[in-house]
């Protein structure tokens, strides 16, 4: 596999550092990764979307859904059984797992289910109104000011 330096990148850009993170972390995760348990990632609305994570044999005690440092942690470890089964055929898996979603900024989860074997997570993109596109009005040159889309003439002093 390819090693690719960041470096000019970083030195070239500002505020950027997020984009160069996130392609460090794509070019430096091993292909061969488990893909247990199986999920899915559905839009649910232009800013919406729900993630559901296939955890058959699991309770809700023996789920864990959290969120730190913008990664959406879904983690699940068997409790300890007291009955002793011999299986002929074990084609359920409920061996401990980890699984990690990397969360854009704005990005909350709203809300977790467990239902039929299914957990779904939702999540929402919530853009404070201060990083929301503004029209910005142009000052005119000659001295006068347009303000809410009236032109105004200030006084030279």
């Amino acid at each position: 596999m390819r090693n690719f330096d960041m470096t000019p990148l970083y030195r070239a850009t500002v505020g950027f550092d997020q984009i160069a993170d996130i392609m460090d972390r794509v070019f430096t995760n091993d292909v061969s990764r488990e893909s247990y348990p199986p999920y899915n990632i559905e839009k649910t609305a232009e800013d919406g979307w729900r993630i559901s994570v296939a955890v058959a044999g699991f309770t809700d005690e023996e789920l864990s859904v959290e969120v730190k440092e913008k990664a959406l942690v879904i983690a699940a470890k068997k409790a300890e059984d007291d009955v002793q089964r011999t299986y002929l055929h074990r084609g359920i898996a409920t061996r401990a797992f980890e699984r990690r979603f990397h969360l854009a900024d704005h990005v909350r989860v709203t809300g977790a289910t467990h239902e039929n074997g299914m957990l779904h997570v939702d999540l929402v993109r919530e853009v404070p109104e201060a990083l929301k596109p503004r029209r910005i009005e142009i000052g005119r040159a000659n001295g006068a000011k347009a303000i809410e889309g009236k032109t105004v003439e200030t006084a030279n002093a």
